[in-house]
C-alpha cells in the first residue's frame, strides 16, 4: 500500500527527491502551495515508505511526459504548450442531482479542505508508468458537501473547452470538452483524490491546473484535468474515450494486467526513467483496498 495517515509516519521517513529540498524547505513549499491555493488548512506530509524500486519519478519527469490532448497529441507538447492556460481565476459548476449545485470559485472548494500529500502509481495505458507525490484532498469530501440525491449514481466530470487557452482543442483529435466519469462508489473512495500539486507545489498547467482527479487504480486518462464541471446523474455517463474507441477503452478503465489493449499487451508496463519493464499489477497496486468494490464483475468484459 502507497499511503499512510499522517500521525503514523515519522518525519525520517518523508520520501526525499533531487528538487524536494530538505524537509524544512519542503514543508516551506507545501504550506505556500496551500496559501496561494487560499485553502486555509496548513499541508501536511503524508508520504509513504515505498520499496526501494518504488520511488517517486522526478518532477522534471512527472512535468515533462504527459497526455494532455488539449494542448498536443505528443508526450512533450503540454510542457512546451500549456503556458497558455489561465488557472486564475477559475470556477468549477455543480449540476445534476445535488442538493447545493452552483458555480463554485476554486478558493471556495478549497477552503477547509487540508492539503495532504499521497504518493501514489500512475499508470497509463500505453503501458508506460510513474510515482507521483501528488497534493491533495478526497474527492468525497467534495461529494459529501455538495449532497447528492440516493439516485446519483455517476459523477460526470468535464475538462475547460476553450480554444485559445488550449490550443490543441482546435484540432478533431477527439470531440472536445472531455468528459469522464466514476461510479459513485468510486468516487466516493477514500483513494480517489482531489489533486491541487505535486512535490509540495502548485499543479503545473501541464498535469491539469488548478484542479484534477486522481484515481490511482485506473488508467490515467480516467483522471480529468483542468475540471470546470462535476455533474451526478443517474445513468451512466459517455466519457470521451469510450465514445471515440470502444473496442479500446471502456468505461471502467480498471488497470488490470489480464485485458490488453487491442494493440499492445498491458501485462507489462516500462516505468519512465528505466529501461527494463516490470509486471503490471492489478489494480495497479491497490487490489486490497478496491477490488471488493467489483466483486462479481466480469472485469474482462467490464474493462
Amino acid at each position: 500500500m502507497l499511503i499512510r495517515r499522517a500521525p503514523d509516519i515519522k518525519s525520517s521517513e518523508i520520501t526525499p527527491e533531487a528538487l524536494y529540498f530538505d524537509r524544512r524547505e519542503f514543508i516551506r513549499a507545501a504550506s505556500a502551495a496551500a496559501v496561494g491555493l487560499a485553502a486555509p488548512a496548513v499541508a501536511r506530509a503524508a508520504a509513504a515508505r515505498l520499496p526501494d524500486d518504488d520511488k517517486p519519478n522526478s518532477y522534471d519527469d512527472i512535468t515533462h511526459y504527459n497526455n494532455f490532448y488539449e494542448f498536443g497529441t505528443g508526450k512533450e507538447d503540454p510542457a512546451r504548450n500549456a503556458g497558455t492556460l489561465r488557472p486564475r481565476p477559475w470556477t468549477v459548476e455543480v449540476s445534476g442531482l445535488v442538493a447545493k449545485p452552483g458555480r463554485y470559485a476554486l478558493d471556495d472548494l478549497l477552503r477547509g479542505q487540508t492539503i495532504e500529500e499521497r504518493i501514489y502509481r500512475h499508470r497509463c495505458v500505453e503501458a508506460w508508468s510513474m510515482v507521483i507525490p501528488w497534493n491533495g484532498f478526497p474527492l468525497r469530501n467534495l461529494i459529501t458537501r455538495f449532497q447528492p440525491a440516493s439516485r446519483a449514481r455517476f459523477v460526470e466530470f468535464t475538462t475547460l473547452l476553450d480554444r485559445n487557452q488550449m490550443p490543441g482543442q482546435k484540432s478533431d483529435v477527439l470531440p472536445w470538452p472531455y468528459v469522464e466519469g466514476l461510479r459513485m462508489d468510486e468516487a466516493m473512495h477514500p483513494l480517489t483524490l482531489v489533486v491541487t500539486g505535486l512535490y509540495g507545489r502548485p499543479l503545473p498547467n501541464q498535469n491539469g491546473a488548478p484542479l484534477r482527479i486522481h484515481v490511482p487504480w485506473k488508467y490515467g486518462f480516467k483522471s480529468c484535468k483542468s475540471l470546470v464541471r462535476i455533474r451526478f446523474v443517474e445513468e451512466q455517463p459517455a466519457n470521451t474515450w469510450n465514445v471515440v474507441a470502444p473496442n479500446e477503452y471502456g468505461f471502467y478503465a480498471n488497470v488490470n494486467p489480464d485485458v490488453d489493449h487491442p494493440r499492445w499487451s498491458q501485462a507489462r508496463e516500462r516505468r519512465i526513467g528505466e529501461f527494463f519493464r516490470r509486471p503490471t499489477l492489478m489494480f495497479n497496486g491497490y487490489g486490497d483496498q478496491v477490488a471488493s468494490l467489483y466483486a462479481g464483475m466480469d472485469l474482462r468484459r467490464n474493462f
